[in-house]
Order: structure tokens, then sequence, then C-alpha cells
């Protein structure tokens, strides 16, 4: 698989996309765009291998399932690891054929979210010096504020943090995804699949995803009893061969039932705190009435 300079130029442009968090509305931008899972399927439309992208798109996601950015402190970038890293990835697993034979295997999986997490570290410097490059802009603005030409502000705003854009996301992106084939298939022929260094490399990949599943543990269980569901999808994909889509749609029942019930509990907690107001209110009546 060879990535040509127009499919460079579409990576490198999703790539800008997907750094703007609040392009659409926050529906089209970093919050859509910028996941894993959506940036694969872009990425295997472009390079046209749909199931390969979402694929590697999907290693790639569990290891950014819980990635926040708190105070614009960022331990890797996402967007990096998605229109770098994935189509270095899918690079990778079409050139070696142990890989492209299996390529939902766990070694292709490791060496995705390795070289995604690479590109993902990678792409915090550029974070940075997109955010660097933006003071300019916020300097001009408040220039133009205190002259009073409120009408330039919608540059600040709408036109020049695409040259930040441009600078920091599109050029890295377009100069590494069409240079990086021949860097990636000569580091994979040069390091043989039973060496060491690769047997170290899919090693550290494969814990990259239990990073990921612990931070969202961490974020979202808050007493013990909460580790019953989470462990319900793994018991459900183990024993019964549910796939992601079947695990959801039945987590989608259980959501309803819960749903339901919590209905039903308000709707009790409200009778029963009518029940109350309405006795203390006869027992008022009845000590006037004595």
């Amino acid at each position: 698989m060879e990535i040509n300079v127009f499919q460079a130029v579409l990576l490198g442009l999703f790539a800008c996309l997907a750094s703007m968090p609040g392009l659409g509305g926050t529906s089209i931008g970093n919050y859509t765009l910028g996941r894993p899972l959506v940036a694969g399927l872009v990425v295997g439309i472009i390079l046209g291998d749909v199931t390969l992208g979402i694929i590697v798109g999907m290693a790639i996601q569990v290891v950014y399932i819980a990635l926040v950015t708190p105070g614009g402190t960022v331990s890797a970038d996402v967007r990096a690891a998605c229109y770098i890293g994935i189509p270095l990835a899918m690079i990778a697993i079409k050139g070696n054929p142990a890989l492209a034979a299996d390529p939902s295997g766990a070694d292709a999986a490791a060496l995705a979210t390795t070289l995604g997490a690479t590109c993902g570290t990678l792409g915090a410097i550029l974070f940075y010096g997109t955010a660097t490059v933006n003071l300019a802009w916020q300097a001009m603005g408040w220039k133009w504020l205190e002259k009073g030409d409120t009408h330039k502000l919608y540059l600040v705003d709408m036109v020049l943090p695409w040259i930040s854009h441009i600078l920091c996301s599109f050029i890295p992106t377009f100069v590494i995804v069409y240079f990086g084939g021949d860097m990636v298939t000569t580091l994979l022929n040069s390091l043989p699949m039973d060496g060491i260094p690769m047997k170290t490399l899919f090693a550290v990949g494969s814990l990259l995803p239990c990073v990921g599943i612990a931070i969202l543990l961490k974020q979202v269980i808050t007493k013990a009893t909460d580790f019953l569901p989470f462990f319900f999808g793994f018991t459900l994909a183990a024993v019964m061969g549910c796939n992601l889509i079947a695990c959801s749609a039945i987590a989608c029942f259980f959501a309803l039932i819960k749903f339901e019930l919590s209905k039903i509990e308000s709707k009790l907690e409200k009778v029963g705190t009518t029940g109350a107001i309405t006795a203390s209110v006869d027992d008022d009546e009845e000590e006037e009435d004595i």
C-alpha cells in the first residue's frame, strides 16, 4: 500500500479539521473527526481499505478511550494518532505478509496501538505548537479590540487559526504519511517479526489498551458493584461470542430497563413525599379541631 500526493493532502486536511474543537458546534471537529474509530473509517475510505481502517481505528480507540485534556494539558494528541498513526499502521500491516494474513489479530493490534501511541506522543508537540502560534493571533485581536476594530475579530476566530493548523497539522501530517511508508517498510525489513525488538514492541503495545481501560474505570466506577456491568460485557464476548455490535445492543436493553426502574423509583419517592405531607396536614387539622 502506497500513499499518493492526493491521499496525503486529504489526510492533512482532515488532521486540520480534527484539531478544531469548535468546528460545527463541536459535532464535526475534534469531538468526532478526532476520534480514532471515526478516523479509521475516514482513513479507510481515503486509502481504499475501509475494513482495515476500522480495525486499526478500534485498536487505537481503546488506548485513548478516556483521554481528557484538563486545562489544555495533553499527554498525547489523538489527532496525530488518528491521521498519522492509522495510515502508518495500515501501511505496516499491509506490507507484512504475516500481519496482512490476520489484520484483526493480536500482533496487528499491538503494532497499531504502538504506532498510534508513538504518533500521539509526537502530536503533543504539534498541539502545543498550534497553541503557541495562536497566541500571535490573540495579541492581534486585543489590539484591534482596543482600537475599536471589532469587525476584524472574526479573523482571529475563523481565518488566522488556519495558518496555525496548516503549519502544525497539515504540513507534518502530509510529510510523514507521504514519506512514511518507505520508513515503515525499512523498519519492518530490518526488524524481523521473531526478533527481540519486535516482540518487545508487541508486548508494550498489548499493554497500552489496559491503560485506556484503567483510566475509564477510574472515571466511571464509584462503588464495587459498578464492576458488575463492566465485566458483564467481557463475559458476553467470551462465553457467548458476541461482537461489539451485539454487546452494544444488549447494553442498550439493560440501559432501558435501568431507565424505567429509575422512573418508577422517582414516582414512588414523589408519592411517598406527597403522602407524608398529606398526613402532616391531616394531623394539623385534627389538632385544630380538638
